[in-house]
């Protein structure tokens, strides 16, 4: 059987979500353990040009969201960048996380030849859906979530490669 749009978008997201989640969870234990400000890794960077934790998280959320809305020819949802806890970060991940569970596979199959237009700052992008997919949306999620593993890993906490993975399903 091929794979189907539905199974190379929703779930991979949602695992991929949950996985963002399962770091958070560690990094805010280890904030603790350790006595240090959660502020301080949620403001974190690994360069002074890229975005800090916080918005790495925001991103990985917008992404998310909108491919599966935009898959699926609905409106995406805006939710506000206001995060600056790791109890707001786990609350915008589990809402998209419920919000592309929300989706059945007919509202996703089939969206290969859809158009997918994005309105950007220096013009609009179009794309199929299966290029949107593929070529765009997932690696921009996944960059942001190992960035968000990066700024982590790289300020201390004790994270490896599985903690990145999850558990196989």
């Amino acid at each position: 059987m091929p794979l189907s749009m539905y199974q190379a978008s929703v779930p991979v997201f949602v695992r991929g979500l949950e996985g963002l989640s399962a770091i958070l969870a560690k990094a805010a234990a280890h904030a603790e353990t350790k006595a240090i400000e959660p502020g301080v890794f949620i403001n974190a960077r690994l360069a002074p040009d890229m975005f800090p934790l916080s918005r790495q998280v925001q991103v990985a959320s917008d992404a998310a969201k909108g491919c599966v809305a935009r898959l699926a020819g609905v409106e995406v949802p805006s939710y506000p960048d206001t995060e600056a806890t790791f109890l707001e970060l786990q609350e915008r991940i589990a809402k998209t996380a419920a919000f592309a569970k929300g989706f059945t596979p007919a509202q996703i199959d089939g969206s290969e030849e859809r158009t997918v237009t994005l309105k950007m700052r220096s013009g609009d992008l179009t794309f199929r859906g299966q290029d949107y997919l593929l070529k765009l949306a997932l690696p921009n999620f996944f960059f942001h979530v190992t960035t968000t593993y990066a700024i982590l890993r790289h300020n201390g906490v004790e994270l490896g490669k599985m903690d990145y993975l999850g558990k196989p399903a």
